[in-house]
């Protein structure tokens, strides 16, 4: 079972308490601070429903090819410790992925450990033939989680 699905996980520490990071992540609205992807598409167009913040609250975007198109709906708010994402894809590929986020005390900030996975689909598979998901998608969140520590840091 273990090569059908892939995982894709960094962990960067935050001076910043944990209550202020998940601020950060369990409102979509803020994405726009710190997401990796948020300039792929300057034109990209946004779009919120549910709740402000928490959980059955979503994110939908539509972009450019590089951005494509998909949703998020947030599924699980643990206040101040973890949020869970339901991330679904449209275009480039169709795809569902699990992302959690994990916070935890660490000294006087906070260490943060972002997760995806997901079931390896025909394109995955093919596109891990020349870049593995990890590969592909790890530095996006080594980024993320840079711009993130730059938006909780700052007081």
């Amino acid at each position: 079972m273990a090569d059908d699905t892939y995982t894709v996980q960094r962990s960067a520490t935050i001076a910043a308490p944990p209550q202020r990071v998940y601020d950060q992540i369990v409102d979509f609205h803020r994405w726009t601070a710190w997401s990796p992807w948020e300039d792929i598409d300057p034109a990209m167009r946004r779009d919120y429903s549910g709740p402000e913040s928490g959980v059955g609250a979503g994110y939908s975007w539509s972009g450019n090819r590089k951005a494509g198109q998909g949703r998020m709906t947030i599924t699980e708010a643990t206040e101040p410790s973890r949020v869970r994402i339901d991330l679904q894809f449209e275009k480039p590929f169709k795809a569902r992925n699990d992302t959690d986020f994990h916070i935890e005390p660490d000294g006087d900030g906070s260490r943060v450990t972002w997760t995806m996975t997901g079931k390896k689909t025909v394109a995955t598979k093919v596109m891990g033939i020349f870049k593995s998901m990890d590969a592909m998608v790890g530095p996006d969140f080594e980024k993320g989680l840079a711009r993130l520590r730059t938006a909780t840091e700052q007081p």
